[in-house]
């Protein structure tokens, strides 16, 4: 559990376009999600990663917080965050290294964010799974078969058309799930919160580009 976050980061990548058809009803779903998500001049909210072993067990949960603002975000998890400006991401380990990558290779990651966004067209082939209840189910299986987890279940409520949950299972059948809550969709955030400054961080920091 102490690097789950940064797993998610950087482990869960997916680079290959989509060749198989996809489920419309899905697609409509997700494309409604996205619609709304780009409504928003902003967004902020909290998020609880639990994860879980193959039996079921659960093995440790973290809690997080979101900002969201266009192409800009901000993930903080404990001592970990992550600052995207847009252009380029920055990723700090909690401790003394912060990891620079452009935004478009990082945009490539299942984050927080991305899971929010409910746009998969070019990562996952999806199809809607059960209707039931408050909340559409829609399971994304990714198009590179070589990544090291099978499927993501999504959960959609059907009233705000926003994703609250989300759960990863990888090829050992441990899964991660992502709960989003206090979610604010009329935030105001200033640009200048998602300027990288080095001063915020220890001084003998290093920063890899």
């Amino acid at each position: 559990m102490k690097k789950a976050f940064l797993l998610v980061i950087t482990a869960f990548l997916a680079t290959y376009t989509v060749k198989a058809q996809n489920d419309p009803n899905a697609k409509k779903i997700l494309d409604a999600v996205s619609t709304k998500v780009k409504s928003y001049k902003a967004i902020t909210g909290k998020f609880v990663l639990k994860t879980f072993t193959s039996a079921g067990k659960l093995n440790g949960t973290k809690t997080g917080s979101i900002s969201m603002k266009g192409s800009k975000y901000i993930l903080k998890q404990g001592k970990t965050e992550v600052i995207c400006d847009g252009s380029k991401t920055y990723t700090f380990d909690g401790s003394k290294t912060i990891t620079v990558a452009a935004a478009e290779e990082e945009g490539k990651t299942l984050t927080p964010q991305k899971i929010l966004s409910g746009s998969y067209d070019k990562d996952f082939t999806y199809k809607l799974i059960s209707t039931k209840g408050n909340f559409n189910k829609i399971e994304l299986k990714p198009v590179d078969k070589r990544k090291n987890f099978n499927k993501v279940n999504l959960f959609i409520d059907k009233t705000k058309s926003m994703i609250t949950k989300a759960t990863i299972l990888d090829k050992s059948n441990n899964t991660l799930e992502f709960t989003f809550n206090n979610l604010n969709t009329n935030a105001t955030l200033a640009d200048k919160i998602f300027v990288f400054d080095k001063n915020k961080y220890p001084s003998d920091v290093e920063i890899l580009d």
